[in-house]
């Protein structure tokens, strides 16, 4: 396949025809344009199903509850394009894995299970009676159920994952590495440890109170472009939206609202942000703590002048614990390392803090900007602090808004799926089942990789997602997949993973979200939550390509009846009914009683959330302020080593995690390619490079592994200096593995330390 290569920046507003006319090209291109369209038109609606894109909420009022990005998602899905077993006959595995992640998905669904055939190096069929046989002989084969990690994609419905960790459990580990450890596991451990609970406070109507919204480390207009609705509707409504973020992203600028038909015809479009800073790279905890200064200096003149002062007295005394301590680190903390670390102006962020200061009611939400750091946890509760500082939790219009990657995967967490779950949980499993869960902490996916390295994992199992890409240091990753003695990835399309196989590798076909799941006892429908912690059915309409792919439900169910048999549980009768998995989440998992009846409510129903309610699951009943020092490097591990510049991984906008839409960066203006770099025009003339010349980007870190790529298009860009940015999977490469955040244990992918090389000659690419 070919593609116009070209870089030509975008001029219009996000969203609008733009959007349109992208939304209408991938509708044909997925060779099932009516029956996308009607799927389109049932996508996060009341019987309907759940965009299997982000986990932005739903507002049940508009007429077309979907945007450009979950459009993608669902014609991407539900193409009639197959990958049938003469396609793996045709193609070794080899062969294969020269190709591009486009190239790979773009050859349509998977129908098959597959068995990886070493000495001919081609995946051949198996029958799901056969290829359930062969996991369970390795399960029953292991020495110790840690020898087995069970890997889970945010996608996986709620009765999938709960299922899953069921299984995991009985079979005793607690080896749940998932694809949250990669991205958000900064805001659930920071949010535990200042709040209680690791979601967010605030439900979607917030944003309609809201005086205003302060965005950090996000980027909504690709990663989940629902959110510009909430966020045109609160600027139009007088809130002010103020936005950190390094790159400057056309999404948090100007939004032109595609299902409004002026919008879409004129050159009308509302502005987002009324003020838009662009901190350093890991600069944003720097930024917030120079906030806090600012207002802590204005709350002692007001106070020292005998009036009331600015922080919320009574909610501080009330409900929190702490403020002492913190006020001395802020205290503490000198401007010049404020200004130095955030790279912005002692005057730009005074004027955030005075936006802040003459607001009611915020909410403050972030994304990966913010996680992905290695002092992500200290910036999320520094967060936090601010917040409880002016008493705005607990009221409406107010609070934190985490915004979560996959369409489920705070569901995933809520199930069970915790390498760390709580007493209380296993307590409730294990008394209904009647049987004692693993006690001790199971592996996150770093320590689930490094486990495989030295050789101490028997079985990777994967309910959905695609490790290979989505992981950091991807020659290790891939050694490390291949040094199992199984692997099974359970998924909807060919993918990276599959082609770094065990010593025996499975990959097992299931349905997708938008397709109809027909079991023993009728269709059935399957369970989400979103960020805003809403549960809600979804309900597939679409007809499966092919009576051999299975849900993932019953796949995970067959998995556990021919490895435990039926003697304790009858995995098999649960897979059958749905309802019946719905009863055993209700008698176990808080917030779901009567779950089966409340599914049926419009909209869904609401989980509830303690820190809302300002009760606080903290060791001292209260919120609890963090006193961390602002970190004296982002790179602590290189010591005096100089670093030319900091690299943040990011999606394109033809782009959904590991999933690659098409090679398009529209907002960026990049057009028919992905190896690039985004550079401060002023950095590239320092260095003495042009634009367009091609540049190997290496890591400078301190195990002596060379991690280098090559080939990289130098694209001027507006970011602050010494800052990079280019998309994964490709430069995954860069992100030593041994480098992950403090209490999170996530990858630092938003801060990898770099220098630039002309590119000697000009690298093989892989084909698109």
């Amino acid at each position: 396949m070919k593609f116009k290569r070209k870089i030509q920046p975008y001029r219009a507003a996000a969203g609008g025809w733009g959007s349109l006319e992208a939304t209408t090209r991938f509708v044909f291109d997925s060779k099932a344009a009516l029956k996308n369209m009607r799927n389109l038109l049932r996508m996060n609606k009341a019987r309907g199903f759940d965009c299997p894109g982000c986990a932005w909420g739903d507002d049940n009022k508009s007429t077309f509850s979907f945007c450009e990005n979950g459009a993608k998602a669902v014609t991407w899905e539900a193409t009639r394009r197959v990958v049938e077993p003469a396609f793996f006959a045709q193609h070794s595995v080899s062969t294969l894995y020269q190709q591009s992640d486009y190239f790979l998905e773009y050859q349509g669904r998977l129908t098959h299970p597959l068995r990886y055939n070493r000495d001919t190096d081609h995946y051949e069929p198996i029958s799901w009676d056969d290829a359930f046989a062969l996991i369970a002989s390795h399960l029953q084969a292991m020495d110790h159920p840690d020898q087995m990690e069970l890997y889970t994609s945010g996608r996986a419905s709620n009765e999938a994952s709960w299922l899953y960790q069921l299984f995991g459990r009985v079979m005793g580990t607690n080896n749940f590495p998932d694809c949250s450890n990669m991205c958000h596991e900064a805001s659930g451990s920071g949010l535990k440890r200042s709040i209680g609970v690791g979601k967010g406070t605030i439900r979607l109507d917030d944003f309609d109170h809201a005086d205003a919204i302060f965005v950090f480390g996000q980027n909504p207009g690709t990663n989940h472009p629902r959110m510009l609705h909430s966020l045109r509707h609160a600027a139009d409504h007088g809130a002010r939206i103020v936005t950190f973020n390094t790159l400057r992203e056309r999404g948090l600028e100007r939004f032109a609202d595609p299902q409004k038909p002026l919008e879409v015809v004129t050159s009308m479009a509302g502005t987002i942000s009324s003020a838009y800073y662009q901190p350093n790279l890991g600069g944003d905890m720097a930024a917030i703590r120079g906030m806090v200064k600012t207002l802590l200096e204005t709350h002692r003149a007001l106070i020292a002048a005998g009036e009331k002062g600015l922080f919320d007295e009574t909610f501080i005394n009330a409900a929190t614990q702490g403020v002492e301590a913190y006020l001395t680190a802020v205290d503490n903390t000198r401007w010049d390392d404020i200004v130095r670390q955030s790279g912005l102006s002692e005057a730009q962020i005074r004027e955030a803090a005075a936006i802040y200061q003459s607001a009611d009611r915020v909410i403050c939400t972030w994304a990966m900007g913010i996680t992905q750091h290695k002092h992500s946890v200290d910036t999320v509760r520094e967060i936090v602090n601010l917040q409880l500082l002016f008493g705005q939790l607990g009221k409406k219009g107010a609070g934190l808004c985490p915004v979560r990657g996959h369409s489920n995967v705070q569901g995933n967490r809520t199930m069970g799926i915790d390498e760390k779950p709580s007493k209380a949980f296993l307590d409730a499993l294990g008394k209904h089942f009647d049987f004692e869960p693993p006690r001790e902490h199971g592996h996150n996916t770093v320590e689930a990789l490094n486990a495989m390295l030295r050789d101490e994992v028997k079985v990777l199992i994967a309910l959905g997602g695609n490790l290979a890409a989505a992981a950091p240091d991807s020659p290790l990753t891939e050694e490390a997949l291949q040094r199992c003695g199984l692997t099974v990835h359970i998924s909807t399309k060919l993918n990276r993973s599959h082609l770094v196989p065990g010593h025996e590798g499975l990959i097992l076909p299931t349905l997708g979200r938008t397709e109809r799941d027909r079991q023993a006892t009728g269709n059935q429908f399957i369970t989400v939550e979103d960020s805003f912690s809403m549960v809600h059915a979804s309900e597939g309409v679409g007809i499966p390509l092919a009576d051999t792919q299975r849900s993932e439900t019953a796949i995970v169910a067959g998995i556990a009846h021919a490895t435990l048999g039926k003697e304790k549980i009858d995995w098999l009768a649960l897979a059958d009914d749905y309802n019946l998995i719905r009863n055993h989440i209700a008698a176990t998992i808080p917030g779901f009683s009567d779950f089966n009846t409340k599914c049926d409510l419009p909209g869904g129903f609401y989980l509830g959330n303690a820190a809302a309610e300002l009760r606080f699951n903290t060791p001292s009943q209260k919120a609890e302020f963090s006193n961390a020092a602002l970190p004296t490097s982002l790179f602590p591990q290189l010591g005096d080593v100089e670093v030319p510049f900091t690299l943040q991984t990011l999606r394109s906008h033809d782009q959904y995690n590991t999933t690659i839409y098409g090679l398009d960066d529209r907002y960026r203006g990049v057009y028919g390619q992905r190896e690039v770099v985004f550079i401060h025009p002023d950095d590239l003339q320092a260095l003495g490079f042009s634009e367009g010349e091609l540049v190997d980007i290496e890591t400078l870190w301190n195990d002596g592994i060379t991690r280098r790529v090559s080939g990289f298009k130098l694209v001027p860009y507006n970011i602050p200096r010494g800052n990079l940015a280019a998309y994964y999977p490709e430069t995954n490469p860069l992100v030593p593995l041994s480098s992950y955040g403090d209490g999170s244990g996530t990858p630092t992918s938003k801060s990898v330390p770099v220098k630039l090389a002309l590119t000697a000659a000009v690298p093989t690419q892989r084909i698109a």
